[in-house]
């Protein structure tokens, strides 16, 4: 979940990441231009990693913004056309000549009481943050099985996963309670490939367009929501996307070479209130 809140400044620049290194690393990042997943594609960069920013919106112009070490392409992606799942491992295959990290960032979160839902609310929903991550996965996946080297994935998921945030997030809680269990799942096939697959679960996070995915309600009735929101954090602040980037990068390096299937919370303590 999301909310308007001015996000905090980024910390400094990390020179020696060490095991968290990702130098040599080709990732994919779906929903990379803005928010976490851009700020997930800063991280990757600064830790070595060659990323292609694959969104909906101006991916081209999110990747010129991204300095060396590593380099950064954009490519258009809409994660619930699966052709374009498919074009985006090619571009990233073509780009760099390999795929090792992918990272499923792209989701949606419109609200609306199931009492007063619409079928076509309900599968706009699973087709962003389900099926098209599923189906990215998939892609990336048999890429990497024919490489033969083995691989990461994240998926970003969420605490609601877990536990429901809000009445009138149903349809993105059933999504990402999907998500949580598909990650489990493929973890187990990918096992055999060398592919690890884990999940990350975001509490509220800041970020510059994140009021903008909550059709339905009015301006007020979404600050009012987030200011209740930051009272039940135990650390008192809503996160910002480097809280993510940098968790995301450990998940992907070989720092969690002996982790699959797990959902790692980052949410300032949220569940625990």
């Amino acid at each position: 979940m999301a909310a308007s809140t001015p996000v905090p400044t980024r910390e400094p620049v990390v020179t020696d990441w060490g095991p968290f290194s990702l130098a040599g690393k080709n990732a994919l990042i779906t929903g990379a231009a803005m928010g976490i997943g851009f700020g997930i594609a800063k991280r990757f960069i600064e830790a070595g990693a060659n990323v292609v920013v694959a969104d909906l919106v101006d991916p081209t112009s999110a990747a010129d913004k991204l300095d060396a070490p590593g380099r950064a392409v954009g490519v258009a992606l809409d994660v619930s056309d699966d052709n374009s799942c498919q074009l985006a491992v090619d571009r990233c295959v073509s780009a760099f000549g390999s795929i090792d990290i992918l990272v499923n960032v792209a989701g949606i979160y419109p609200m609306s009481p199931v009492l007063e839902m619409t079928p076509a609310f309900f599968d706009k929903v699973i087709a962003v943050n389900l099926h098209g991550l599923v189906f990215m996965s998939k892609a990336v996946a048999l890429a990497m099985v024919k490489q033969g080297k083995g691989g990461k994935i994240v998926n970003i998921a969420s605490i609601d996963s877990l536990h429901p945030s809000s009445v009138g997030l149903a349809a993105y809680d059933a999504s990402k309670g999907g998500v949580l269990m598909f990650t489990k799942n493929f973890a187990l096939e990918m096992a055999p490939h060398g592919v690890n697959v884990n999940a990350l679960a975001p509490g509220g996070i800041a970020t510059e367009g994140g009021s903008k995915g909550m059709t339905g309600m009015s301006v007020e009735e979404i600050a009012a929501l987030g200011a209740a929101f930051i009272k039940m954090i135990p650390v008192g602040r809503m996160g910002e996307p480097d809280d993510i980037a940098k968790v995301t990068v450990f998940l992907a390096s070989s720092a969690a070479d002996y982790m699959t299937g797990e959902l790692v919370v980052v949410d300032g303590g949220r569940l625990l209130s």
